[in-house]
């Protein structure tokens, strides 16, 4: 049985009452003065905090091929796993800085 949140507009309080759902719309009908309180429902699972389902090996080894034939975009910044010597790092940190790439 659920708890539900009420509230009792004579006295201006709030309080929870643990019932079935028949006795809630029992007891609404005959105190006409109390009224139901909307309460937030709490979701799990993997959607919760940007959290999303879970990728492969098989993606992520597709995601360095494609990463590392295409070594300036964002993919590549993410995925890549190919090896920059510092002049590339250089080259790359004047371009962004310019907002040519």
């Amino acid at each position: 049985m659920p708890t539900y949140t009420f509230y009792d507009k004579k006295t201006k309080q709030e309080y929870d009452e643990f019932m079935s759902m028949d006795d809630r719309e029992e007891y609404l009908k005959n105190n006409s003065h109390i009224i139901q309180v909307p309460v937030a429902v709490a979701l799990t699972g993997d959607h919760i905090m940007g959290v999303g389902p879970k990728v492969d090996d098989g993606f992520n080894e597709r995601m360095e091929q494609i990463s590392n034939s295409n070594p300036g975009s964002p993919l590549a910044a993410r995925y890549g796993t190919h090896t920059k010597t510092t002049k590339e790092i250089k080259t790359r940190e004047v371009l962004r800085k310019h907002k040519v790439i």
